[in-house]
């Protein structure tokens, strides 16, 4: 029995594999953690990860978004080594085990079917290293062969790989020796018909060289994919149905009707506050002329007018009429303030449009450097770039419970830019 008072069958033990970038990449299932909905072990060279994916039997309730989690986790052991510190035991994830699960959250996120609201979870556990093949993207592959082995609907399967340019030779999945010398390190996810997401950096390459990597990529994606139906077709699987909240008919009639063209109107306002401000105001209004002939429908009610501004919204940019009266290739106005605090190193403040950005800059002595104690080598950053995002920049109340995982991304983002 589960957490869930369901029983699961088990899975039959089922071994294959496939050559890849002059290497073995192996999936397994049955093997290991059975009590899940999914679970693959994948091997590549040496280095070995579980994937585990669940999702709660009933939707959470009054939820207006998907919850999902993935985490990504690499412990000592895969790596022969014991953690530092007082208790010689991991502690919070690292920041490239934030990264290496945003990695992987962002392509399957949006493969998930719409209206799907069981609380679902991924963990990437990395077992083994071999300290030549980063664990990062096959994260992704585990992760889609398990979504797919499970019974959990989803649009899959898709495959990462990275791509290295070394002595002008297009490199698979590199070593991280090799992604030294590489002019090119991206990381590359698709599925069979498309290229869904592209993150890395490189040396001043050409817009031809970024070309064929992606396209040389791809090829290798697609390898992966048909390598994941063949071991899936192994298995039998059903995926479970799931009931979707459907909005009342005379309900979005009735609303539609209300809001007129007044979204229309507010549309034609420039100034971000005060449009906000009159959209506010227009549901509120609905939603107390609706309230004798629909009662608690309020969250109903505030979708459906969400969804016609940004209807409206969209219609309008189609049409090459922006939101603030912009011309299509104009941008916003920017300003630069240097020297903006005066006992900082250096600081400026950018602002474009409605957006600012303050920046500050500390010169430190070698002491300062960061010593990173990770389980693929040590090493020391002198250069770091911490990216802050307080609620309040966007005129916001949440609460702050420290760093987020966005800011880790966008953060070594930009970092890997400078």
């Amino acid at each position: 029995m589960n957490k869930e008072g369901k029983s699961r069958k088990m899975k039959k033990e089922i071994k294959k594999s496939m050559e890849l970038g002059g290497r073995t990449l192996t999936l397994e299932t049955g093997t290991m953690a059975r009590q899940s909905a999914g679970s693959i072990l994948l091997t590549y060279g040496e280095t070995v990860i579980l994937v585990a994916v669940n999702a709660s039997s009933s939707p959470r309730e009054g939820l207006d978004f998907f919850p999902l989690s993935v985490e990504y986790r690499e412990r000592g052991y895969a790596a022969g080594k014991i953690p530092g510190g007082y208790f010689k035991r991991e502690g919070r994830p690292t920041e490239k085990e934030i990264l290496a699960a945003r990695l992987t959250d962002r392509p399957i996120r949006p493969l998930f079917p719409e209206g799907f609201r069981c609380e679902t979870q991924i963990f990437i556990n990395l077992l083994s290293t071999d300290q030549e093949n980063p664990a990062d993207t096959l994260g992704t592959v585990g992760t889609s062969a398990a979504l797919m082995s499970s019974d959990i609907p989803w649009n899959g399967p898709i495959a990462a790989v990275r791509i290295g340019l070394v002595n002008d030779k297009m490199v698979l999945n590199p070593t991280y020796e090799q992604i030294v010398d590489s002019k090119i390190d991206i990381v590359v996810t698709g599925n069979e018909e498309s290229v869904i997401m592209i993150e890395g950096e490189s040396k001043e390459a050409s817009e031809d060289e970024i070309l064929s990597a992606v396209q040389y990529a791809h090829e290798a994606i697609r390898d992966i994919i048909k390598f994941q139906k063949e071991f899936c077709s192994e298995l039998s699987i059903e995926k479970r149905e799931f009931d979707i909240s459907q909005i009342d008919a005379d309900l979005e009639t009735k609303t539609i009707e209300n809001i007129g063209s007044r979204m229309a109107d507010i549309l034609k306002i420039q100034d971000k506050g005060e449009r906000k401000d009159a959209q506010s105001d227009l549901t509120n209004e609905i939603i107390e002329a609706m309230e004798e002939e629909f009662p608690e429908q309020d969250g109903e009610i505030r979708k459906l007018v969400t969804a016609q501004y940004k209807k409206e919204l969209r219609s309008n940019i189609l049409k090459g009429i922006r939101v603030d009266g912009r011309a299509m290739d104009e941008i916003r106005p920017i300003s630069i303030k240097l020297g903006f605090l005066p006992r900082t190193h250096g600081s400026s403040l950018f602002t474009r449009g409605e957006t600012q950005s303050l920046c500050t800059i500390t010169l430190g002595s070698k002491s300062d450097e960061q010593y990173v104690d990770d389980i693929d080598g040590e090493f020391k950053k002198k250069y770091m770039l911490h990216y802050n995002f307080p609620p309040f920049s966007v005129g916001e109340i949440k609460r702050y419970l420290g760093l987020s995982r966005r800011e880790v991304g966008h953060g070594n983002l930009a970092e890997r830019a400078l």
